[in-house]
């Protein structure tokens, strides 16, 4: 659909107000023209307390043709356009578009799968150098890692593991031995080495202790699982189906084994597979037929629930032969179920083919379903019941029908377009014939009274000056003439209240607001009395008519709670989703954890804890792209589906490694010993890389001292050096802080040594004693007292006073009382101060006094911590200023990475304390708001065609945008979560146009990128090269830039 066909459908549907006939009406006029809007406005999502998120599959379709009017030529034409469009690509290619758009999503799967090795860093998916961030906290489950468009085969994955049963059953699983010595077939050579891959795994994610372990090797043999004999692709719903087989077969391979002679059992078949009855008439014949199931396909397009789904689906064609008398000549069949799984799955049909545009369509309408399901009401023992309960629903809802309808003739009033409540349309009436006419005239004094063609009719005033303004040229001029001649008699004959005025004034006689010109008070007080004992009615036959509605409703509702219908519980035990559209899309899958009594969202790499609440969001549809595309129930009297083994011999619950057959443990401890020696290994390279960070410290130190030291003596004018004092030779020396440099005290950062010098001079000017040491306590107390102040005051927020002292950010974060001594007295040793005797002799001091200082009285390495985290706090501000300043100047590309880092960085300064870093919600918001932005220019250079642009705006998304996703999933913050979702809709929303290939081939080749939940963090860019700010830059730059944002609306930011 273009933009120009949106912008049409929503302004029908504004200038309707809601009311479907008259958008219609709208849409149908010839001259029906498009209101002018801009292009940008299309995309823009409503705010958050209407209706979120708008499912980007469910816009209007403006090929689809409407066919519910007498209009012949309609029906001709959607005909062939039918034909037309659905043979087009076959007579060019042999295949559909529905094919070529499955095929390209899963090829790119397997082609992934293969290029993993030699990705871009911007594709791959990279674990943590660092193995402590990839180590499994306590008993936590296992994730599985994404290997390339792999997120289906995880959730697949975890919801069969999490069934405990079924993880038994191929954790014990062994070969046949006749496989040893037979030579296999294409099964054999297929589904074996798959089981003990699975075997791998599924031990991985029982003991490993990995926070989530690489199913690679199992995803590689099922690299097959998608290609069919004519090597056409299979959608991932084919994927479990042909999952199962597999299993089956491996599983039915083992069983003919064990059991020669008898009939052998499949614990697949037992687990997942039952049996329906078919009932039914076939051209007045019945017939009886038992049939197996596994997965039950269910309808979701025109139901509201999960029940209405099955309802659906057990009744096929017209039924009503099947329970009477008479020997129809209808055809139709009812399922009943005889035998239900253990472990029941329904797979939501959410995809259909739209013919119009040639290729798969996602239907994202809302679909309830219930955590437990009783299928009672569907069981072949109860047929005759539930027949009898149908039949009662089908009258009930066929009276709930003219209920409804005699209620829609009260609340929808009128024969017009626009329809109200009649209540409403009497209480209107009501209020208009009891309004009094309020008549106003320009001219409060004109002699009405006077004939109206009569001498004696008064002059005008002038008008006033505003009125002046607003005549005509000629009528102004006019009135501003001398005073008025005698009126001739062609002008006595006319009506003189009208003249002087312009010719858009008002009649004089006309009411302010619409009332009665003329009633009577008998007729108000009948007319009245009339329409307020109608409004009475009226109300009264509404609230009936509802109350019988919602009693109807509670009766539909309560028709199957009775106790013999509520004997086949199911607890809903898994539920798998899909977000995006039909060709591209994330799963991921909600697990019910009996143990912990929670749903858990599995999620990739990711398993974290999760609620009823967000699964209903997610799930349900309707919402946005996301909803559930299968269910998984189990049956809520078999426990066994979901409890621990118990240790035959001491009755303990087996867990962990205990579970394991002695292959697999062996397994899982080799593994685990090779991520303890990699622990190991980064740990002793950790402690390596940091020795060799303090050796080069110490000796770079002191290099400076000794610099320091030589050229002091060899002259006498102020000299770069080092705020600390020499150590003795037996002390390590100190590196001084780069922010309490005194280089020269020329530097524009000379305002430190100034204000050490301010101290010193009152301190000299109020203490009487005049010793060194006691003017130097003094000025410290008074540079203390004065930082103090600052670190209390209550500023703006462009007035950081954190960045003009450390002293102020350690105060304000709690800092120790030695550190701040110690670092005061580092500020007063500066040899930059002045050279008078008395600042030589209290710096001599301080200098003096920081010798004197032992290791256990300050502890040095907490010291070089505080200043550290002073160090990264300047940095991390240098980042977001800069970032800032790049955002205002619209260079989003390069802005991006600083507001990334800044945020980063940031988040990690808050983790200590409050007053660590700046305010999150700021960095946030321009986090969020840049990648906005290059969303926005990437889908504008996508939406020219052109394609250099073409590649330039997919080169922003795959190098900036997509890489960048998982920052803001990680948080689950509500307006990051609507900011991805807004980007995921803008390109969601061209799989409906009409595209070039090559345009509509890159679009489905990047959407799976785009469309990926997972919050693994990818290998990602450098941080940007930092500027050399001065403090006092660091500040003008810092106040300029919060100063201008201070400008931006409270909702801009």
């Amino acid at each position: 659909m273009t933009v120009e066909q949106n912008v049409l459908q929503q302004h029908s549907q504004k200038v309707s107000n809601g009311d479907l006939g008259e958008a219609v009406a709208f849409l149908t006029e010839k001259n029906a023209k498009v209101p002018q809007q801009d292009e940008t406005t299309y995309y823009q999502t409503s705010q958050v307390a209407s209706d979120r998120y708008i499912s980007v599959g469910s816009q209007a379709d403006t090929n689809v043709i409407d066919l519910t009017g007498d209009d012949k030529d309609d029906l001709q034409r959607a005909i062939a356009l039918s034909l037309e469009e659905s043979n087009r690509a076959f007579r060019e290619t042999g295949i559909t578009d529905e094919e070529q758009a499955i095929s390209r999503v899963l090829e790119a799967s397997i082609a992934e799968n293969k290029a993993s090795l030699k990705r871009t860093h911007t594709e791959v998916w990279s674990d943590s150098p660092n193995p402590h961030d990839r180590k499994r906290i306590d008993n936590c489950p296992v994730g599985l890692k994404n290997v390339g468009n792999t997120c289906w085969f995880s959730a697949v994955i975890q919801s069969l593991f999490n069934l405990l049963e079924f993880q038994r059953l191929v954790l014990n699983y062994s070969p046949p031995a006749r496989v040893h010595d037979l030579p296999r077939n294409q099964k054999e050579h297929r589904n074996l080495p798959f089981m003990q891959e699975l075997r791998n795994l599924f031990s991985l994610m029982v003991g490993s202790k990995r926070k989530y372990v690489d199913p690679s090797r199992a995803v590689e043999i099922l690299k097959d699982a998608f290609k069919s004999s004519e090597s056409q692709q299979q959608d991932v719903s084919e994927f479990t189906h042909k999952l199962l087989d597999w299993l089956e077969d491996a599983f039915q391979m083992k069983a003919e084994e064990d059991r020669e002679g008898e009939k052998p059992k499949n614990p697949m078949v037992e687990l997942f597979y039952g049996r329906f009855l078919a009932v039914g008439v076939h051209e007045g014949k019945k017939f009886e037929n038992t049939e197996m199931f596994g997965q039950y396909p269910l309808q979701v397009n025109g139901f509201k629930d999960l029940h209405e789904c099955l309802e659906a689906a057990m009744i096929e064609g017209e039924i009503e032969s099947l329970h009477s008398a008479e020997n129809s000549a209808r055809s139709g069949q009812e399922h009943w179920f005889t035998e239900l799984p253990p472990v029941l799955t329904f797979e939501l049909s959410r995809f259909e083919f739209n013919q119009a545009l040639g290729r798969p369509e996602k239907i994202h309408n809302k679909l309830e379903f219930p955590s437990m399901l009783y299928m009672d009401r569907y069981m072949d023992r109860n047929r005759e019941i539930t027949r009898i309960k149908r039949e009662e629903i089908r009258r009930l809802k066929e009276h709930l029908t003219l209920l409804q309808q005699r209620l829609e003739r009260y609340l929808s009033y009128g024969s017009g377009p626009k329809r109200f409540p009649l209540a409403d349309v009497l209480q209107y009436a009501m209020e208009f014939a009891s309004s009094k006419p309020v008549c106003t005239s320009p001219v409060e004094d004109i002699d009405t009274s006077a004939p109206p063609g009569g001498t004696t009719g008064q002059q005008l005033p002038p008008p006033s000056s505003a009125e002046q303004d607003s005549l005509p040229p000629l009528e102004s001029s006019g009135l501003a003439s001398g005073p008025a001649t005698a009126p001739s008699a062609a002008q006595q004959q006319r009506v003189p209240i009208h003249k002087p005025f312009t010719q858009s004034r008002l009649p004089p006689d006309l009411p302010m607001h619409p009332a009665p010109r003329h009633i009577t008070e008998e007729e108000l007080r009948v007319l009245e009395g009339c329409l307020h004992r109608w409004r009475s009615e009226v109300e009264n036959d509404t609230r009936d008519l509802q109350g019988s509605i919602t009693r109807i409703h509670r009766t539909i509702e309560l028709m199957y709670s009775d106790k013999s219908m509520m004997q086949v519980p199911y607890r809903l035990h898994a539920v798998l989703v899909h977000e995006g559209q039909a060709n591209a899309g994330h799963y991921w899958a909600y697990i019910y954890d009996p143990h912990q009594r929670c749903w858990m969202k599995y999620n990739d790499i990711s398993v974290t804890k999760s609620s009823w609440e967000e699964l209903v969001r997610d799930s349900f549809g309707g919402y946005r792209n996301a909803s559930a595309y299968c269910l998984m129930y189990i049956n809520d009297k078999k426990p066994f589906l979901t409890e621990e083994e118990f240790d035959k011999e001491t009755g303990q619950i087996l867990s962990g490694m205990d579970k394991l057959p002695p292959d697999l443990k062996q397994y899982v401890k080799e593994d685990n010993e090779q991520f303890d020696k990699e622990i190991e290994e980064w740990d002793i390279m950790q402690a390596r890389k940091a020795q060799q960070e303090k050796l080069a410290l110490a000796t770079a130190a002191a290099a400076a001292a000794s610099t320091a030291s030589s050229t002091s003596t060899s002259s006498s004018s102020p000299q770069p050096m080092s705020i600390e004092s020499s150590p003795p030779d037996n002390a390590v020396p100190q590196q001084d802080p780069e922010y309490m440099e005194q280089p020269s005290p020329t530097n524009d950062s000379k305002h430190l040594q100034e204000d050490t010098e301010r101290a010193i001079s009152r301190a000299a000017a109020e203490q009487e004693e005049r010793s060194p040491e006691a003017l130097l306590n003094a000025a410290i107390k008074m540079e203390y007292g004065r930082l103090l102040r600052f670190a209390q005051e209550d500023t703006p927020v462009e007035n950081d006073y954190r960045l003009q002292h450390i002293i102020v950010y350690f105060i304000q974060n709690q800092a120790p009382k030695k550190i701040l001594e110690r670092t005061l007295l580092t500020q007063f040793a500066d040899r930059n101060l002045a050279f008078d005797e008395r600042c030589k002799s209290i710096m001599n001091v301080a200098r003096a006094k920081l010798d004197l200082i032992k290791p256990e009285e300050v502890n040095m390495d907490e010291y070089e911590i505080w200043h550290q985290d002073y160090r990264n706090f300047r940095e991390t501000t240098i980042l977001m200023v800069t970032g800032l300043e790049l955002f205002q100047k619209t260079n989003y590309v390069e802005a991006l990475m600083y507001l990334i880092y800044a945020y980063q960085y940031n988040k990690e300064l808050l983790l200590k304390g409050l007053y660590r870093g700046h305010d999150e919600e700021l960095l946030g918001h321009y986090r969020r708001e840049c990648l906005l932005k290059l969303n926005e220019q990437a889908a504008a250079m996508f939406e020219s065609g052109e394609e250099p642009e073409v590649t330039t705006g997919l080169g922003i998304m795959n190098e900036l945008v997509v890489p960048c996703i998982p920052l803001l999933l990680v948080h689950d913050a509500v307006r990051d979560l609507l900011a991805v979702e807004d980007m995921r809709n803008r390109w969601c929303s061209y799989l409906g146009q009409e595209m070039e290939s090559n345009l509509q081939e890159k679009l489905t080749d990047f959407l799976p990128k785009l469309l990926d939940c997972s919050t693994e963090i990818k290998s990602f860019h450098d941080p940007p090269k930092l500027p050399t700010y001065s403090t006092l830059e660091l500040c003008e730059r810092f106040s300029r830039i919060m100063a201008a944002l201070g400008r931006v609306p409270t909702e801009g930011r």
